[in-house]
């Protein structure tokens, strides 16, 4: 397992997630460029993680089918959660010893302002396919 440690600016709140695979993605949309000031770049937690210090994070209902989370301490983005099931992704920048994680997809690309793009060669998804491969939501 790819077990990776990594915590909040304050570190009142630490995580621990076990991805199935060394990757990472960016996604485009307006939400995640407006929250944090550009495009996200996330790490799927794989099936099991952990995280501690739960009396410090803050969780705001950002659409009717996620939630994002935040350390009200320091304010640092801690996650962002499908509602309904188990699926979370953190900001790459929590963890440690990421260097040799992969730059694998970019999703809502349909959204992705003109004034920047990356070098990588990575999977393109617009939106109508991130939402197909989540039923829909």
């Amino acid at each position: 397992m790819n077990t990776t440690h990594g915590s909040c600016l304050c570190g009142k709140v630490a995580i621990t997630i076990n991805p199935e695979k060394k990757i990472f993605d960016a996604c485009h949309c307006g939400m995640c460029r407006k929250w944090g000031g550009g495009p996200a770049l996330t790490v799927h937690g794989g099936p099991k993680f952990e995280i501690t210090g739960f009396d410090h994070i803050t969780v705001f209902n950002s659409s009717d089918w996620a939630e994002r989370a935040f350390c009200k301490n320091c304010g640092t983005h801690l996650y962002y959660h499908l509602k309904g099931g188990d699926f979370h992704t953190f900001p790459l920048g929590l963890f440690k010893d990421t260097e040799d994680f992969k730059f694998d997809v970019q999703i809502f690309t349909d959204h992705k302002p003109k004034h920047y793009d990356f070098a990588n060669a990575t999977k393109m998804m617009t939106e109508a396919e991130v939402l197909a491969m989540f039923g829909g939501k």
